[in-house]
């Protein structure tokens, strides 16, 4: 009975054999995440498109405020953005850290031919093609010399000609030109283009935030049905191919050149018209718009989301967008941290489950006796409740009490914070090198000192807490879900 049980796992893959199994324990088990999974997969994504565009289109009747409708807005452009890169980086896995120049091209061609920079006023349906035609053909010129180049080589070769197209917008405003008596100004140097021209369609002029809203939303859908039918088409299996092994691709015959340069045209055409796009949107156009730091949020979006995958892309530009917003404030930071620590330990398994609530519990019980005796040795370090129940509204007035009765707030927060940092870090290293029991009692202190360094440093400064939290997104999403949220897992080659 082995031997045949031996003779059928023969030339079987271990990885496969393990997905193989994991699947068919969640049918067996009838995991509700499994379920949903199966039962998005198999919904036309032609039909998700509608439905996300009809809760998008409707937002302007229950958002008001004009500030929140550029944030919507500003997501739909990131949503663009990271459609286009995840047909060069996702599709046929090239590492283009060029992509934003294409972005920034786009943004800057527009500017030019309909601002008074040069006093010329085109339509936007003549710019738009031309726009197109440009980066789609500085794409192909960047991929060109990039052919034989993979991995961290190519990464270097397009990161430089981001770079050069960043210091270009910066410099190109004393331009040296014979029989010119003074330097021409082209790009404005460090103060941009001001004063970009609407968009202007069949003689109706978009110059609302709604009306651009609904503007970018018309974008995303043409470009989702693009990059939708290249994905499912012969070009999409192919770029999937050489995205996997190259070389197997053409051994098999694919033209390996010619789909690596419409990658790059693709990708970079998509970028330089969401460009265009913003440069009318934004009235304005300025080099720091289009720096390295666009680019790092690109690549986070697709990592969160799934590298490869369309609707992953789009969630990870959702949520990398409107999350930083709601860190803004320190009622919807404190809830965003709490929410997700119950819902981590909610979503594990029932063995997993039982130990994460056991865990806060005990980090519960820490933070009571440390409240009790350290206010009854040392009072005068702290705040009373009643002044530390300002921070937080009345909406989340059952939280803030609770926080009020468990958390420790000094009066010197910013020095102990920073000692708490550090100490937290320390204490998760320790836990990571620890296995059993021995871990958990260490989780315990670790993010009791955690919570601390929250809420005495980390919910008063929006800026720091962003960069932590995207940080931290990342390092989560790539140690436990590498494949990203809607990704498929793959077997990674050594």
């Amino acid at each position: 009975m082995s031997a045949i049980q031996g003779w059928e796992q023969f030339g079987r893959d271990e990885w496969v054999a393990r997905e193989e199994a994991r699947r068919r324990e969640a049918e067996t088990a009838g995991k509700l995440s499994y379920r949903l999974r199966r039962a998005w997969e198999r919904v036309d994504g032609r039909l998700k498109l509608l439905a996300m565009l009809a809760v998008a289109g409707a937002l302007p009747l229950f958002v008001h405020n004009p500030y929140l409708m550029r944030v919507a807005g500003l997501t739909g452009l990131y949503v663009i953005l990271a459609m286009g890169l995840n047909v060069v980086a996702g599709f046929a896995g090239l590492l283009d850290l060029g992509y934003v120049a294409f972005y920034g091209v786009g943004a800057y061609v527009y500017a030019l031919l309909a601002s008074p920079q040069f006093d010329r006023h085109w339509p936007f349906w003549l710019v738009l093609p031309l726009v197109i035609l440009v980066t789609a053909l500085l794409g192909r010129l960047l991929g060109s010399p990039s052919l034989r180049l993979r991995g961290d080589y190519l990464a270097i070769v397009t990161l430089g000609f981001g770079q050069i197209a960043c210091l270009l917008f910066i410099n190109l405003d004393r331009l040296h030109v014979p029989f010119l008596e003074r330097p021409l100004n082209i790009t404005g140097g460090p103060n941009g283009i001001l004063n970009v021209d609407d968009i202007r369609i069949l003689g109706y002029t978009v110059n609302t935030v709604v009306e651009y809203y609904y503007l970018i939303l018309a974008f995303i859908a043409a470009v989702f049905l693009l990059v939708f039918h290249l994905d499912r088409s012969r070009i999409g299996r192919a770029w999937r191919a050489i995205r996997e092994d190259e070389l197997a691709a053409q051994t098999m015959g694919i033209d390996v050149r010619q789909l690596k340069l419409l990658a790059f045209t693709v990708g970079a055409a998509i970028a330089g018209m969401a460009g265009a796009v913003f440069a009318a949107w934004q009235g304005a156009v300025f080099p720091p718009n289009f720096d390295v730091t666009i680019l790092i949020i690109l690549y986070s979006m697709m990592v969160l989301g799934g590298v490869g995958n369309i609707w992953g892309a789009i969630t990870g530009a959702v949520v990398l967008s409107v999350l930083p917003e709601l860190l803004r404030s320190p009622e919807a930071a404190r809830l965003i941290f709490y929410s997700a620590l119950i819902l981590t330990v909610m979503g594990l398994s029932r063995r997993e489950r039982t130990r994460g609530l056991a865990l806060l519990g005990g980090v519960g019980a820490l933070g009571i006796l440390l409240k009790v005796a350290l206010t009854t040795w040392h009072p005068e370090w702290f705040l009373q409740p009643e002044m530390k129940a300002s921070v937080s509204g009345s909406i989340l007035a059952p939280l803030t009490r609770m926080l009020n009765w468990w958390m420790l707030f000094p009066r010197a927060a910013r020095p102990v914070g920073n000692i708490a940092f550090v100490l937290a870090l320390s204490l998760l290293l320790g836990a990571y090198r620890l296995k059993g029991t021995a871990r958990r009692v260490m989780l315990v202190p670790a993010l009791y000192t955690l919570a601390f360094v929250w809420e005495t440093r980390l919910v008063e400064e929006p800026s720091v807490t962003r960069m932590l939290i995207f940080g931290a997104l990342l390092v989560l999403v790539m140690n436990y879900r590498p494949q990203g949220l809607f990704g498929s897992r793959w077997v990674q080659k050594v």
